[in-house]
This record gives C-alpha cells, sequence and structure tokens, in this order.
C-alpha cells in the first residue's frame, strides 16, 4: 500500500502486523460494545494501571507472620551430583 492508499483508506479498517505473518488488512473493534469494556480506563479513568505505584510496592513482613527462608547460590546440581556454575558464570563458552 502507498502513503496515498493509506491517507485514504476506510476509518474502520486497520493494517494488523503479527510477527510470523505478513501484514494484513482487517475490520477494527468496537471495543465499547466488549462485555468488559467497564474494566477499561476508557471507560472510567479510575481503572488505569500504575506502573510507577506498583513498582513501588514492597512485601511487608509482620514480626509474628511466618515464612520460609531459602537460600539459592545460582550453580546447578547434574544428575552424577557435581556442581556446575549457572549459565551467566561459565568462563571460555
Amino acid at each position: 500500500m502507498s502513503r496515498d492508499e493509506l491517507a485514504v483508506m476506510d476509518g474502520n479498517k486497520c493494517i494488523l502486523q503479527l510477527r510470523g505473518v505478513r501484514p494484513f488488512l482487517s475490520d477494527k473493534f468496537d471495543i465499547t460494545r466488549h462485555k468488559r469494556y467497564k474494566q477499561l480506563s476508557d471507560y472510567d479513568k479510575k481503572n488505569a494501571f500504575d506502573v510507577e505505584a506498583y513498582m513501588k510496592h514492597q512485601l511487608k513482613i509482620r514480626m509474628k507472620e511466618e515464612f520460609d527462608l531459602y537460600e539459592v547460590d545460582g550453580s546447578e546440581e547434574t544428575a552424577e551430583g557435581t556442581t556446575e556454575p549457572a549459565d551467566g558464570d561459565r568462563q571460555g563458552a
């Protein structure tokens, strides 16, 4: 499609480009007709996902709360019982 064809393309059509497939022309979907539209931020701004707040969240452990603590050294044990370094620790590979 040329730039001129794109400029006059029908407003309810779109070009989809998916991995492994050539781009193709498709009809647009009206999201207001979807059954879960009310959960989108397009419907109500309070539904917007706040990435900043999510990234700042920290786990808080109460003093009397029990938990399991696991220590991981990053090496992998083979079937023979020998230990090999993790992929990032191999030298000369």
